[in-house]
């Protein structure tokens, strides 16, 4: 099992910094492999006027920083075509958002960095749709020795991360995970995005950190390939995500119960 993780939005160099290290001290004693991973933007918010972040010159110098000090693999977002040639500059992953996970142009352009590519399936989608997600990439793939590229070479990543359960909810089917293993992809399991309830709070998305380690345990039982936690020092606080990012404190708890829940699986 590797771990993206880290806080949603950039807030600061320092809290970035001070996250990504703590996270690293935990999954180098339990031998977790670690992609670090915050967003520059969040350009899906609910309202106009929540606060999106940094931006991406600022986002890209902080996660540069990152990598350049503690030797992590960074993965964030793009929204558009023309950020993906910029953000593979310093990201090893490019994520594209489970709203656009359909968006033909910027999966190619992301695809054509040849970065791994994580594709965050949307809400809206069945599990077999993410199969066109996929073509999309394959084709605008930088060959690979000549060879035309396959899923597994050009490393694409599938994250499921719940379903619309009518309004402001979202239910999460175990079975989409296995159905998307059979597409030839690592599978990751995003249990804190899991747990949002859309738009509940009156233009604010809620959520329930409480479900987040029942939802992952359950991934790890099916089976996946990844986990993807968001984590904040102090999630009540933070400028998106608050109601469901993982407190920075109880990670090393939470990550113990994975890796135990992530080997017995695979012993099976």
């Amino acid at each position: 099992m590797f771990l993206i993780a880290g806080p949603c939005a950039i807030e600061s160099e320092q809290m970035v910094l001070d996250t990504a290290a703590e996270l690293q001290q935990v999954c180098r004693e339990l031998d977790i492999k670690l992609y670090f991973k915050s967003s520059f933007d969040k350009a899906n918010r609910t309202s106009s006027s929540s606060q999106r972040g940094v931006g991406m010159t600022e986002g890209l110098r902080i996660l540069a920083e990152v990598k350049q000090r503690l030797g992590l693999p960074i993965v964030t977002d793009v929204h558009e075509s023309y950020q993906c040639a910029p953000v593979a500059e310093v990201a090893d992953v490019l994520q594209i958002p489970a709203f656009l996970c359909r968006q033909t142009d910027l999966l190619q352009a992301a695809a054509r960095t040849g970065r791994i590519v994580n594709i965050k399936k949307g809400q809206f989608m069945a599990p077999w749709d993410m199969r066109g997600a996929i073509q999309k990439c394959r084709e605008a793939a930088p060959l690979a020795n000549g060879q035309e590229p396959t899923a597994k070479s050009q490393k694409i990543w599938l994250t499921e991360r719940g379903s619309s359960f009518g309004y402001g909810n979202l239910v999460v089917d175990m079975t989409s995970l296995v159905r998307m293993r059979e597409y030839g992809c690592p599978v990751v399991f995003d249990a804190t995005h899991s747990v949002q309830q859309p738009s509940s709070q009156q233009g604010i998305t809620g959520g329930n950190r409480e479900l987040v380690p029942p939802l992952m345990r359950a991934a790890l039982a099916v089976g996946i390939d990844g986990l993807f936690l968001e984590v904040h020092p102090d999630p009540d606080n933070a400028i998106s995500d608050a109601a469901n990012q993982v407190k920075l404190s109880d990670i090393r708890q939470i990550l113990t119960q994975a890796k135990a829940f992530d080997t017995l699986a695979k012993q099976i």
